[in-house]
């Protein structure tokens, strides 16, 4: 009697926070998590893109992700960090309250952004995944750099 394995893909996610909310992306975009940097502000730029900074010798863009997802500006503090992103050979850093923990998760285990009436936040979602009793929404990079 022959057994055939069924193997499932497995992503590794970073989970970080954003207010009370638990969000993730895959791994294989983080290039690096940096405590809070100078960042200069770019005259006429959207609410949302704080400005530039210089990650060792990088002009590195840079989004608040509260403001992208129209939560209030809040200070940064001891927690704050900056994800530096690399998605289709653009580099840019998005601003999260805290990076939590890294996961291994199969993709089996991602479900589809439930849709919810009024939010302008389901397009940039790729799915949700639930991890012990948290469930972590796991982001669309494309979607959230993309201006429109």
């Amino acid at each position: 009697m022959t057994q055939t394995l069924v193997e499932y893909e497995q992503t590794k996610i970073i989970a970080f926070r954003i207010e009370q909310e638990d969000y993730a992306i895959p791994v294989e975009y983080i290039q690096s998590i940096e405590r809070m940097l100078p960042i200069t502000r770019i005259p006429n730029a959207d609410s949302f893109m704080k400005g530039v900074m210089n990650l060792r010798g990088v002009i590195i863009p840079v989004i608040d992700l509260r403001l992208r997802f129209g939560i209030a500006e809040k200070n940064n503090d001891d927690a704050t960090r900056i994800l530096v992103i690399q998605k289709d050979e653009i580099d840019f850093g998005l601003i999260v309250d805290e990076a939590k923990d890294v996961f291994d998760i199969e993709n089996s285990d991602i479900e589809p952004t439930p849709e919810v009436v009024g939010s302008n936040q389901v397009s940039y979602l790729n799915g949700v995944v639930k991890i012990g009793d948290k469930m972590y929404t796991i982001l669309n990079l494309e979607k959230l750099i993309d201006k429109e």
